[in-house]
């Protein structure tokens, strides 16, 4: 970019007390401030209108017929019915607690042992990687499609090894951890590029003295190696909240988020988009959802910012 110097005294050149100031030239700040100003306006538009207009529309009700002036206000009605008088809404946060441990204590863990393995430079490493990784690139509807193969009935592979007749989707006592296993197939993937990611960026100086002291390979993961990765784990924690929160198309395809896979993300789309049409009674469903991961989301930047202060 070029820059416009301000002309300086003869004293203070000769005290060399400050260093030139530079100003951008007119065209260079009309270039940095649309730069700044189009993501802006973008994200104004398409994530915190749609946010606020449906904490707004929360509080009414409107089946989304007719004139928006239409709209009956009912306050907090809204919010009283979801947990008092909508009996999905509970078993709803209890399968998305669910989702969120299994997601921890699976896929997490799995992810970081495989990202181990495959930082130690075995050969094959890069073939694995992209195995690893392939389901990732899938929709969350495909992968619900590919292990109906598994799953099916009549003619899916687990009930064919095992001479079996379960009902893996459609029985409601089994049919969470079906879908659980089916998303950890495709979540290990991600979580594994993220760790390897993290493990390339530590310093080889680090695990080169904690040899020189004697430590063993697991000692210098969990007490060097680990905590050098706080923001690589901070970033997973926020990705495995948010996607627990927003599960949504897996279940959908397989019973349309019912009968033991109601998730709030499927109760949202069935009050919304459904034969329902409550859109106040959706958004405010989507609203609970909203400020859940907010909490989340505000503890990660709160320990970002920490750290880049002085």
């Amino acid at each position: 970019m070029t820059t416009t110097p301000v002309a300086e005294s003869p004293k203070k050149r000769e005290a060399g007390a400050k260093p030139l100031k530079r100003r951008l030239a007119p065209r260079d700040r009309a270039v940095v401030i649309a730069m700044v100003t189009v993501p802006v306006l973008f994200v104004g538009f398409l994530v915190w209108v749609p946010a606020i207009l449906s904490m707004v529309l929360s509080f009414g009700s409107w089946n989304g017929i007719g004139e928006i002036d239409q709209i009956q206000w009912v306050g907090t009605k809204n919010y009283s019915d979801i947990v008092n008088i909508y009996p999905p809404f509970w078993p709803a946060m209890r399968h998305n607690l669910i989702w969120l441990l299994f997601l921890f204590l699976g896929p997490t863990l799995l992810g970081m042992l495989l990202a181990v393995i495959l930082d130690r430079n075995m050969r094959g490493s890069r073939f694995y990687q992209t195995a690893f990784y392939m389901p990732v690139v899938l929709s969350l509807a495909l992968v619900g499609f590919i292990w109906q193969l598994f799953y099916s009935r009549d003619q899916g592979l687990i009930n064919q090894v095992f001479n079996s007749e379960v009902d893996w989707y459609g029985d409601s006592s089994v049919n969470l951890w079906a879908v659980l296993v089916a998303t950890a197939w495709r979540h290990t993937g991600y979580i594994m590029l993220i760790y390897l990611a993290g493990l390339k960026g530590v310093d080889a100086s680090l695990r080169e003295a904690a040899a020189m002291d004697g430590a063993s390979e697991r000692q210098t993961f969990f007490q060097v190696v680990f905590p050098v990765m706080r923001p690589i784990n901070m970033i997973v924690v926020v990705i495995v909240v948010i996607e627990s929160l927003r599960a949504f198309d897996l279940v959908w395809v397989v019973n349309r988020g019912t009968n033991g896979l109601e998730l709030i993300g499927a109760l949202v789309a069935q009050n919304v988009v459904g034969e329902a049409s409550r859109y106040g009674f959706g958004s405010a469903l989507a609203v609970i959802m909203m400020l859940i991961s907010t909490v989340f989301i505000t503890i990660y930047l709160r320990n970002v910012f920490k750290e880049d202060r002085p």
